[in-house]
């Protein structure tokens, strides 16, 4: 825990209540009402504002630990047959400037992500600022039932983005949100578009990986099926053993690998 706490860092308590403070003086709040997130982040300190404002505040060394992360993903890349295509940022205001550019580019094409206001820097951190969900649930929260429910959007919005040379990079299940029925889309990573192939099959494997836990292997690949040919997810299959050695996702690689065979076949 220790060294999480060290990779994950903490921001100056004056640093942070300034940062609030810049928030309320340009959305004129007169009181504020803060609430810090005890999300497992290691790339910002998130918090919520009132319970209309989503807040990240980002570091010099979140956007280090970004740079380490991004070198491991694509050596796993690497592993399952392809160049790397996660691509790092430099400084703390890319990286909070790329997710703000990644909702707007989601919210145009149709996929649902909460509205992105604005980010500026403040004390050599980056501020981002976006809508608030009310009511919001991640999949994890969800009932099996509904996650079947909603498998099929899931990959029906992936490929909405692939579509449109655009890539989540780090979906999740903590990273697909439920707020009135709707499934939102947050937390993109920055992926070489000029990879989108890979990046595709990639996106479709962690979506896979993120529903056998809660769905089961035959209904999480019955899902894609409705969306992705077999082909596309043989493609995927290749990087199955990558996701799931990644400390987010933990699922049975070898009954998600046995369904997608059993239809490419």
């Amino acid at each position: 825990m220790a060294f999480r706490r060290f990779l994950r860092g903490t921001v100056p308590w004056p640093t942070l209540e300034g940062a609030v403070r810049e928030v309320m003086d340009r959305y004129d709040l007169e009181t504020a009402r803060v609430v810090f997130l005890e999300a497992d982040n290691w790339l910002s300190t998130p918090c919520v504002v009132n319970d209309e404002l989503f807040v990240k505040v980002v570091t010099e060394q979140n956007s280090l630990v970004h740079a380490l992360l991004t070198a491991g993903r694509n050596l796993g890349a690497f592993s399952s047959g392809t160049e790397g295509f996660f691509e790092r940022f430099d400084t703390p205001i890319e990286m909070a400037e790329h997710e703000l550019e990644a909702n707007e580019r989601m919210r145009e094409i149709g996929v649902s992500a909460p509205e992105p206001k604005e980010a500026f820097e403040y004390d050599d951190v980056a501020v981002m600022v976006l809508e608030y969900l009310p009511d919001f649930r991640s999949l994890d929260d969800l009932p099996p039932d509904e996650v079947r429910d909603h498998a099929v959007e899931l990959f029906e919005n992936l490929d909405r983005m692939h579509d449109n040379n655009l890539a989540h990079g780090d979906l999740q299940r903590e990273n697909v949100l439920v707020s009135g029925g709707e499934l939102y889309f947050i937390d993109a990573t920055k992926v070489d578009e000029k990879a989108i192939e890979d990046a595709r099959a990639y996106d479709t494997a962690c979506a896979l990986g993120a529903l056998e836990p809660l769905i089961g292997a035959r209904d999480a690949v019955a899902a894609s099926l409705e969306v992705h040919d077999p082909d596309a997810l043989m493609a995927a299959r290749e990087f199955l053993d990558f996701v799931n050695i990644r400390p987010e996702h933990d699922f049975d690689g070898a009954a998600v690998k046995g369904e997608i065979e059993k239809h490419a076949a």
